[in-house]
């Protein structure tokens, strides 16, 4: 019975990534001091660190393996889709390719997922500013980390960028390393954006305003084989 309940918890609470775990004893050391001093604003700092661990955490998902299809690289909300000149140092050329933004607020899962299988031929950190991350100047401008990963389709750039209050953006991999769609490759902290950069041709499969899931929702299908769609917001 005890382990029955056990492992029922188990899989009601979703595993905390490793980045996190400082960042949670830190709020945890921090709310047991302010209990000591005054318990109300311990009990704020008790919440806080309860939203710092859910922040963190890391749930499994389940990735759609047909050949060709590209899945979301993060969690969030759709914030633009359009044609868009890719970041110079991603090496993609200087003509707009199709271009899906998506918008992490600071309760989203902040673990990034490869949106294709392949191999990561770049991987580019730029310095920048700190704009909120759902206007369209912050993919220029804001702090930023960009992938080129080569799939069996093409080359497809994803590009993490910092937002208005985050300060760290993680990433997991290296150039030359093979990864496979859906797999964790980074992580930004406290509020962000997610750029996809599909290749010339490739149509959109999302909409602004569509809610998606790292690894799990489909973006694009680089064989064609989905017919385009249209959306309305209801």
């Amino acid at each position: 019975m005890i382990d029955d309940i056990s492992a029922s918890i188990r899989k009601a609470v979703p595993p905390i990534h490793r980045e996190g775990r400082p960042f949670i004893a830190i709020f945890a050391a921090i709310a047991l001091v302010l209990l000591f001093i005054w318990q109300p604003l311990g009990w704020i700092g008790v919440g806080a660190t309860i939203w710092c661990a859910l922040f963190f955490r890391d749930p499994n998902r389940v990735t759609p393996m047909r050949d060709g299809l590209v899945v979301s690289g993060a969690d969030g909300v759709v914030c633009d889709v359009k044609r868009a000149v890719p970041p110079p140092e991603l090496g993609l050329g200087a003509l707009p390719l199709p271009r899906v933004a998506v918008f992490m607020n600071v309760f989203d899962v902040h673990v990034n997922r490869a949106p294709v299988a392949g191999t990561v031929t770049r991987v580019a950190y730029t310095a920048g500013k700190f704009f909120n991350a759902d206007l369209d100047k912050a993919s220029e401008d804001n702090e930023r980390n960009g992938l080129v990963i080569q799939s069996a389709h093409g080359p497809l750039g994803v590009v993490q960028i910092a937002g208005l209050v985050a300060r760290r953006i993680v990433c997991f991999v290296r150039e030359g390393e093979t990864i496979g769609a859906g797999e964790r490759f980074g992580l930004i902290r406290f509020g962000s954006r997610v750029d996809h950069y599909l290749p010339e041709g490739v149509e959109p499969l999302v909409g602004v305003g569509q809610r998606t899931v790292a690894g799990e929702t489909v973006i694009a299908d680089l064989t064609g084989a989905a017919p385009a769609r249209t959306f309305r917001k209801s």
